[in-house]
């Protein structure tokens, strides 16, 4: 059944849990929040899959809950820039910036732009955006689809200056060398060799139990499995 945004919301505060909150507060989510499991987000989602309009009205909220939901909801092809643009500046948390900002600007065709302005910003978050954008555009476009020379300056740009960063840039320059080994095969030893020059990168990971891995042997494992290019089948989960 078709609800209204208010309606989404209220249904999202029945359904939340303090046990979850607490979980969702040590990874940096901030209040309004509920603490919805996905799985039970889900089970609302699918009458209103698609409808950009009520995800962006769910988005202004700023309810974490409702932001994530948004993201699961909302055709990035129908956003313009403008909205993209609101999502990053009004998003609840890192964790909204990096799943449902992320998700609608790779569906949208302004990923290759945005990715770019983003990640020019001397804002930590509005740069860590930029990273989390890239790891999911890299791990859905198919390499034919790809500028690999625009990827090499990136991969080169993350390799010489990522101990300089700011922490969650950090984490996104290493999640990127992880992600450009593993999703895009002419790049994967390329990555491989930077993230061995890169040596360990240490971040900030709060009161949460989240390891920041060895970029060049989590590829390998991949490697391993047989998985170097094997790209995501779906970005939203």
């Amino acid at each position: 059944m078709k609800m209204g945004a208010q309606e989404i919301l209220k249904q999202l505060e029945s359904l939340g849990a303090e046990s979850y909150r607490n979980v969702l507060r040590k990874h940096g989510v901030q209040e309004p929040v509920f603490g919805v499991k996905i799985e039970e987000m889900k089970k609302i989602l699918k009458a209103h899959k698609g409808d950009t309009a009520l995800a962006c009205e769910l988005y202004a909220t700023g309810n974490y809950d409702a932001q994530y939901m948004a993201g699961l909801m909302a055709n990035g092809k129908e956003m313009s820039k403008q909205q993209l643009q609101l999502w990053l500046e009004t998003a609840n948390c890192n964790a909204i910036r990096r799943y449902s900002v992320a998700w609608v600007v790779v569906e949208s065709k302004f990923a290759v732009e945005l990715i770019n302005e983003w990640g020019s910003s001397a804002q930590e978050d509005v740069a860590a955006t930029a990273w989390a954008s890239l790891i999911t555009y890299v791990s859905v476009t198919p390499d034919a689809e790809l500028d690999l020379d625009w990827l090499k300056r990136l991969l080169e740009f993350a390799q010489t200056s990522i101990h300089q960063q700011p922490n969650e840039v950090r984490s996104g320059m290493n999640s990127f060398v992880i992600a450009l080994g593993s999703f895009v095969a002419p790049l994967s030893e390329a990555a491989i060799q930077a993230g061995e020059a890169i040596g360990s990168v240490s971040v900030d990971v709060g009161d949460t139990a989240c390891k920041i891995p060895f970029a060049p042997d989590y590829i390998r494992k991949v490697a391993t499995r047989g998985a170097i290019g094997k790209k995501r089948k779906e970005i939203k989960c």
